[in-house]
């Protein structure tokens, strides 16, 4: 009885047997492979010598009778010599792509996929020789034992090698990576840079692969597809769960695809040392995955679609847009062009660059790139019929704004960066209006709404499509897919995800999170006044926050921690091989020039070779001297990047700059003095994500946040982000019905405005009707009333400018009051609110301060999916009454709260008040419909009983606090206030 063949060698039989469609009979092409012939293989010029002859005299036996190579001899030796020669110069990708000239002959070595109804095409892609080789001996070196297991040959020259593992006897994808690691001598001809496109590690749970071999240095990188948002592969019902790397992505089609489409050999130039360094690129699976089901989803609908694609930091999006771009120029539908051009948004001036050498790599379609600096650039490209255009979204706007009509009748595909940030209303409505083909000049006022209204609705003649790691609810409800739920509601979801989840598992990027230290600071102020005045407590509070922490001897010790941490933690332990960098993030220019100078200072005390670099925008006044990067750190802006990565700069000091879009895999520690949260903190702490071949880790110390605040932010983006609803438009019709009400202005005034904007009329004619209703403001609302009519305006013209992008019907009285709201709101003069803490600052002193790091910890994410609410369409908060307290009495406070008096469990104690209570209470059901529905007294009065029922939950594990709860009336009282304060404020 014969039994199932569970050794390495069953899986090398499986795929062998699945790509020839056989049980590997020698000639099969059921699957459209050859099997091959280990002993054809020939290791000095890397080619399978039959299968190389074989294809030549089939499609070109001219050339083969010209160069006399089947004579043999110093003849065919001399053909293997030059084509060995190209292939180490120009990469196989490119020989096979563009063939080799030799003597007298142009010699093609593949030919690529044929274009419908292109028979004899047709013929010549049928004759290339695919063909998989068992047992290859690959050197030269008869001592030499060294065998592949499988080798993939297109027309005998060698494409991709792998190396098969089996878990039922006990060896797994890394004994496969440490075999090309440890055993595979990088020397070897066939494992030089350029010779394969890829060598590949499986085995029936996971896929890796590595384009360059440098022994212990070879840098593997997953390809899987993916399980439950994670790493690894999901169960197959079918068959093993690695089948797909030879059932789909080894087919013929497929593997034309890739060399045709994505694969390349790349070379850049060092600025600084003129040094060229080559690399090979292969797509990863999520990249290959996204961009061939865009192409595919785009070939079925045509122009019109919207697609979200949610890929994590460090995913390489710009190499799916360049991929995605170049090949929806080519797009058809039948014989026609689904696109006439391709114009590729960016709001990262580092991705616009690397963007337009990304998509000139391919020599198909380098002719057909152009960038627009300017509206006339755009302008004559578009006339000269460039199929692929690139643009920054800064510029954008105000291109297409200038761009006439003519384009109504074309189709574009619109690819947008990190779309959160590029496609607001405005921008969008630009857009849109600018390739709408809208016309210009009708006299009628409703013509002009109604022009503005359909311009402002996603273009029928576009295709979006939007990329970005971290999707606000603005961007899912836009570009999202909507999916109906059991309860009724429409939810919005990406079209294709590569999440952080899977990013991060997988070693794509990086787990930032994993080592997280909060600084805890302690300091007292002194009462320097003789009297004791009274201040608002909550900007008091803010003040000295700001004050204590921005105070020269507080940024000088806490640079002194920053250099001193970098030095022991960092480079003594050999972080990124030696070559690792630091970032602090600050609040201000000001902070960041006073840490400059702080961390250059103690440097030079220290007598450490290393020096910082500062990096704000614009020029500062600082002491009394104007200030620039450029005179800080005494070379030009735009060198910041590349002198960052070079000896003696390790610190890199910023104030905003290179928090979003900047790459650098040697940043390894980020010291964070300011607040952090959302997106922002996402965006912030990312920067540390980038691998690197020797980054196995990164550290954040964090001055300003605690962890909690921290995994709020990342929890939505871990996994694939949902929007939980869609944006009621109902909410428009209630806030347009309050801002009518105090008759601010009239419906007179609103059509008249409005029809004199829209024609173009000078500003003498708008402002009188502006400042009337301006007058009406000040004169019939009080000061709680202007703020309520402020707010609600602004929030209208934010949710009516996004809503107008996306719902199906339009109406022009929203539209005629969101510009004249647009027009009003920016007269509308704040109430006059006198500053009750001005002076505080001079009424005291700072006694002392230190900063003590708690232990490092591992911030852990959530496995729910992120859901995130819809577009709020509720005004800001009301004008806060102020809190009035004396010096004193803030002062003893503020020192109670931050200063250095030791508890027993303060820690924990102040944790459960400062998080878990106010999250409990938060979460209680009739304070919530409170909040939404009653004044503050009730709101109060629901806050009391939700967290007495809190507190009681926590009797068990937090018996002190609930005796001092119980029994002490003054904690009693000041916790009451304190929750409530943290709750009623997040609203």
């Amino acid at each position: 009885m014969s039994t199932s063949d569970t050794s390495e060698r069953g899986l090398e039989t499986l795929v062998v047997s699945t790509l020839t469609g056989s049980h590997g009979g020698q000639g099969s092409t059921g699957g459209g492979y050859f099997q091959g012939d280990p002993k054809d293989y020939d290791p000095n010029f890397c080619v399978d010598l039959a299968k190389l002859l074989f294809f030549l005299r089939a499609t070109q036996p001219e050339v083969v009778e010209q160069l006399g190579l089947d004579e043999g001899g110093s003849r065919l030796r001399k053909f293997l010599d030059r084509l060995g020669g190209e292939v180490a110069k120009r990469g196989v990708v490119e020989v096979l792509r563009g063939g080799i000239k030799t003597g007298p002959a142009s010699v093609d070595l593949f030919y690529g996929r044929p274009s419908t109804g292109n028979e004899k095409a047709r013929k010549l892609f049928d004759a290339n020789v695919f063909s998989v080789t068992r047992q290859v001996r690959y050197s030269s070196d008869n001592k030499s034992s060294g065998i592949l297991d499988l080798v993939l040959f297109i027309n005998g020259l060698p494409l991709l090698t792998f190396e098969l593992k089996n878990r039922l006897t006990h060896q797994t994808v890394e004994d496969a990576v440490e075999q090309y690691k440890r055993d595979r001598d990088p020397r070897e001809s066939l494992f030089h840079l350029g010779r394969c496109l890829a060598h590949f590690a499986a085995d029936e749970e996971e896929v890796r692969f590595c384009t360059h071999l440098q022994g212990k240095s070879s840098w593997f990188l997953p390809f899987n597809k993916g399980h439950d948002d994670g790493a690894g592969n999901s169960p197959n019902p079918a068959g093993i769960k690695t089948d797909y790397l030879w059932r789909e992505i080894l087919t013929r089609e497929s593997l034309t695809d890739v060399i045709e489409n994505y694969a390349q050999l790349v070379e850049e130039r060092e600025a600084k040392t003129g040094r060229k360094k080559r690399s090979q690129i292969f797509p990863r699976y999520h990249q290959l995955d996204a961009v061939r089901k865009l192409l595919s989803s785009a070939r079925e609908h045509g122009a019109g679609r919207r697609y979200l694609i949610q890929h994590s930091a460090g995913s390489g999006k710009s190499n799916s847009i360049a991929w995605l771009a170049h090949q929806l120029v080519g797009l058809e539908a039948g014989s026609r062009a689904i696109f006439d051009s391709v114009i590729v948004v960016t709001d990262r001036l580092v991705l616009d660059s690397q963007l337009q050498a990304t998509i000139k790599q391919f020599a198909q379609v380098s002719a057909t790139v152009g960038h627009a600096d300017s509206a006339a650039d755009l302008r004559r490209l578009l006339a000269d019929g460039k199929k692929i255009i690139i643009t920054t979204v800064q510029k954008f706007p105000f291109i297409l704004d200038e761009l006439g009509s003519e384009h109504g009748g074309r189709s574009f595909a619109i690819l947008i960066d990190e779309a959160h940030s590029s496609q607001g209303g405005r921008t969008a409505g630009a857009m849109n209006i600018a390739l709408s083909g809208a016309e210009e000049g009708e006299d009628a006022p409703e013509d002009a709404v109604n022009r503005v209204m359909e311009a402002r609705k996603m273009l029928p003649n576009a295709s979006y499509f939007a990329f970005t790691a971290t999707p606000k609810n603005k961007t899912l409800e836009i570009f999202g897919d909507s999916r109906k739920v059991e309860d009724g509601r429409v939810k919005h979801v990406p079209f294709h995800s590569y999440t952080m989840k899977q990013a991060t598992q997988e070693g794509f990027i990086l787990d930032v999170l994993g080592k997280y230290t909060p600084v805890r600071s302690y300091y007292r102020l002194v009462q320097q006044a003789e009297n004791d005045p009274l201040f608002d407590l909550k900007r008091a509070q803010k003040k000295l926050k700001l004050y204590v922490e921005g105070h020269e001897q507080a940024v000088r010790h806490k640079a002194e921690i920053m250099v001193d941490h970098f030095h022991e933690q960092v480079l003594a332990k050999n972080k990124v091989g030696g070559q690792a960098r630091a970032m602090v993030a600050t609040g201000s220019i000001e902070r960041a020039i006073t840490y400059f100078r702080a961390i250059q200072s103690y440097l030079r005390e220290r007598g450490s070779p290393y020096k910082a670099v500062v990096a704000f925008s614009g020029e500062y006044e600082y002491g009394g001297e104007k200030l620039t990067e450029a005179s800080l750190n005494s070379f030009a802006s735009n060198l910041i990047p590349e002198r960052f990565r070079e000896d003696p700069y390790r610190f890199l000091v910023v104030a905003e700059k290179f928090q979003t879009g900047y790459d650098e895999p040697l940043l390894h520690t980020m010291y964070v003095d300011k607040p952090l949260s959302g997106i922002k903190a996402v965006q912030t702490l990312s920067r540390l994500n980038r691998a690197h071949p020797r980054k196995h880790d990164t550290f954040i110390l964090d001055f300003y946040n605690d962890a909690e605040t921290i995994r709020k932010a990342f929890e939505p983006y871990y996994r694939t982000t949902i929007l939980g609803e869609e944006t009621d438009p109902d909410k428009l019709h209630d806030l347009k019905s309050d801002l009518d009400s105090p008759q601010v202005y009239t419906e007179e005034e609103v059509y008249n405005l409005v029809a004199l904007y829209l024609a173009g009329a000078d500003r003498e004619r708008l402002d009188p009707i502006l400042d009337t209703c301006v007058g009406r403001y000040v004169d019939v609302l009080d000061e709680d009333g202007q703020v309520e009519f402020k707010s609600k305006a602004k929030a209208f013209v934010r949710t009516y400018s996004f809503l107008g992008t996306i719902l199906p019907y339009t109406n022009p009285d929203w539209e005629r009051l969101s510009v004249f709201l647009t027009l009003l709101t920016p007269k509308l003069p704040a109430p006059k609110e006198e500053d009750l803490s001005r002076g505080i600052l001079e009424a005291i002193d700072l006694e002392s301060y230190r900063a003590e790091a708690h232990s490092s910890l591992s911030i852990a994410l959530s496995e729910d999916e992120g859901e995130i609410g819809p577009v709020p369409t509720e005004q800001g908060a009301g004008k806060p009454e102020p809190e009035m307290e004396h010096l004193s009495s803030i002062l003893r406070e503020f020192n109670d709260l931050f200063g250095n008096i030791e508890w027993q469990d303060e820690d924990k104690i102040k944790k459960v008040i400062a998080e878990e209570l106010p999250s409990k209470v938060l979460a209680d059901r009739a304070y919530q419909n409170a909040l939404a529905s009653s004044g503050k007294e009730n709101a109060r009065l629901e806050h009391d009983r939700a967290l007495e029922r809190a507190v009681m939950e926590l009797l068990s594990d937090h018996t002190e606090l609930f005796k001092q709860y119980s029994d002490n009336a003054s904690f009693h009282r000041w916790l009451s206030d304190a929750v409530f304060a943290m709750t009623y404020q997040e609203r």
